[in-house]
């Protein structure tokens, strides 16, 4: 386990924080999160529904045709977007010039996890088909962090598109019972316990390892030292360079998983700096 000393000076309460899967929480959590949605200072933003899926269209003000990131927001598949997403999402419009839809996909336990997946599927493949009414110019890329990059993944090896770039971040690849796993199971933010609850609530799904990916997209992936998922992004960015893919893979050393929750840490803005970087450096590809 992590000492408090590694943690707690960098990220504050964040490093204390400890989430709850019980039934209340995630209802009372869907009920005042929607109320807390700010943050997005500086985009035009757009709500609108398709695929089964709400979506909010982040751009920065006057841009015209672009590119765009599709996200898919982590929560263990139960929580919804937090007002922290939507921060991440303005910064990426804003410094990769691009427009971000952020995708507000079916939640477990009311839905397993095989409608969450063909949502998260068909909203990838409505930004594909639809670049002239979203204002895109048909550049894309998926991302996702958490929950929400297994979803991004799955996304990206069911459309067998063109895309620009997969941005995996601390991302959920269902690699079973990791050394992190058995090392972190109370971390702050997530942990195994919490891991294994989550998979209670949706149901079995494939790990994206048991996937052919030499057809995968050029990939940046990146883990949190801290995390009980530390092992399978590290093992998912290993399997891309296997199978010949391009792969940048970051570890963050010192930061527990959903680190950027904490915005105004050094850390958090380094990160998002670089995924920034990558984001910009995919789409002049």
């Amino acid at each position: 386990m992590p000492s408090s000393e590694q943690i707690d000076r960098q990220f504050g309460f964040w490093a204390t924080f400890r989430p709850s899967l019980a039934r209340p929480v995630i209802a009372l959590s869907r009920a005042v999160l929607p109320v807390l949605l700010k943050g997005t200072d500086g985009v035009c933003r757009r709500d609108l529904c398709a695929q089964g899926c709400r979506m909010t269209l982040l751009s920065a003000p006057g841009a015209g045709q672009t590119p765009c990131l599709v996200y898919f927001h982590g929560g263990g598949f139960v929580f919804d977007a937090a007002p922290y997403h939507y921060r991440n999402a303005a910064a990426y419009a804003r410094g990769a010039h691009c427009k971000v839809l952020l995708v507000r996909y079916p939640l477990a336990p009311r839905h397993p996890i095989g409608e969450i997946v063909s949502a998260c599927r068909a909203a990838l493949l409505y930004a594909l088909e639809n670049a002239r009414a979203l204002g895109t110019d048909g550049r894309v890329a998926v991302g996702g962090d958490s929950a929400g990059g297994y979803l991004a993944a799955d996304a990206a090896l069911f459309v067998r598109a063109p895309l620009r770039l997969a941005m995996l971040l601390y991302p959920v690849v269902g690699g079973g019972e990791t050394p992190s796993m058995r090392a972190y199971p109370d971390t702050p933010m997530w942990n195994a316990r919490l891991n294994r609850r989550m998979w209670e609530y949706v149901g079995d799904a494939p790990s994206v390892l048991q996937h052919d990916l030499s057809s995968f997209p050029p990939a940046f992936v990146e883990t949190a030292q801290f995390d009980c998922l530390h092992d399978e992004g590290a093992a998912l960015a290993a399997r891309l360079r296997e199978a010949g893919r391009q792969v940048a893979y970051t570890d963050r050393a010192g930061a527990m998983h959903g680190f950027d929750i904490a915005q105004r840490c050094a850390v958090t803005r380094a990160a998002l700096a670089e995924r920034i970087a990558a984001l910009r450096a995919a789409f002049e590809t």
